[in-house]
């Protein structure tokens, strides 16, 4: 097994932590594989479909995770429901997977933090779609914040939502009018990114309102929106635990491994220092 060969592709792609953390899993797991990084743009997708195919699998990130799609052979449930792919698994079926929803899933349940209740997601675009899928999946009373400007995608996700999955209890609102009690408060938008570090998708006085906070943002791995949250006395997770979980979950699919939740925890300390070192 030792030729085994996988691959994150993506555009631009220098900034991964993917093959620090799949090596790693690989030696978790006592399996030998090659991971490598691919800087593949959309329109040389159709080119590359043959080295991609000589693989025994790989993952994907923006900006093609849906321009993947057409030159697979299936797609597992959440990624048709999604209409997104993060990995593939090669063989006499190509078939493309979304391990986003299960990172997000075990990120919060290693936090503590219940997907219940009354959920407010930030954001519309690709995170955030996740985050609210699953929370309506989960029966939450959902409700999706944006900016004036993302009005339309804002409600053509709630239209979405209840289309598919029959979820009533979904609203929309401003960022800028998220206000009172709440559950959880999901962030799905790049605000507090490296290297725009202090922005924060609503007020600080609004995030006190929340007995939960999730942040997607993994660099810097304390945003400014976490540390307000644990301030306020709210349980916290920042993104790094939902990026490791992802990738397990693409072993749990490639080679049908499963982790000790010990050996995870530590892995994503061991990252969350790896991107501290090299980023």
């Amino acid at each position: 097994m030792s030729d085994r060969r996988f691959a994150v592709i993506g555009h631009p792609i220098g900034h991964t932590m993917s093959p620090f953390i799949h090596k790693r899993l690989f030696e978790l797991a006592g399996l030998k594989g090659d991971y490598s990084v691919l800087d593949i743009a959309p329109e040389e997708l159709p080119a590359k479909m043959e080295l991609l195919n000589a693989l025994d699998g790989y993952n994907i990130t923006i900006p093609n995770k849906q321009r993947i799609i057409p030159f697979l052979d299936a797609l597992d449930r959440r990624a048709e429901l999604y209409g997104s792919v993060n990995t593939v698994k090669n063989g006499e079926i190509r078939t493309g997977y979304t391990t986003d929803p299960a990172g997000f899933l075990k990120a919060l349940s290693s936090a503590g933090i219940p997907l219940s209740g009354d959920v407010v997601i930030a954001g519309c675009g690709g995170a955030a779609r996740i985050f609210a899928f699953e929370a309506a999946l989960a029966g939450c009373r959902l409700t999706i914040a944006a900016r004036p400007e993302s009005a339309e995608k804002q409600q053509a996700l709630a239209l979405e939502l209840r289309q598919k999955l029959g979820a009533e209890k979904v609203s929309c609102c401003l960022l800028s009018e998220v206000e009172g009690e709440h559950d959880l408060f999901v962030n799905g938008t790049p605000l507090g990114m490296f290297p725009n570090t202090e922005g924060m998708a609503i007020s600080a006085r609004a995030l006190s309102g929340f007995a939960n906070v999730f942040d997607a943002v993994y660099n810097p791995l304390e945003t400014v929106l976490i540390k307000t949250a644990r301030a306020n006395g709210s349980r916290v997770c920042g993104g790094m635990p939902m990026l490791v979980w992802q990738a397990v979950a693409a072993h749990e699919i490639w080679d049908g491994t499963v982790y000790s939740v010990g050996d995870i925890e530590q892995l994503t300390e061991d990252s969350a220092e790896e991107m501290k070192r090299k980023f």
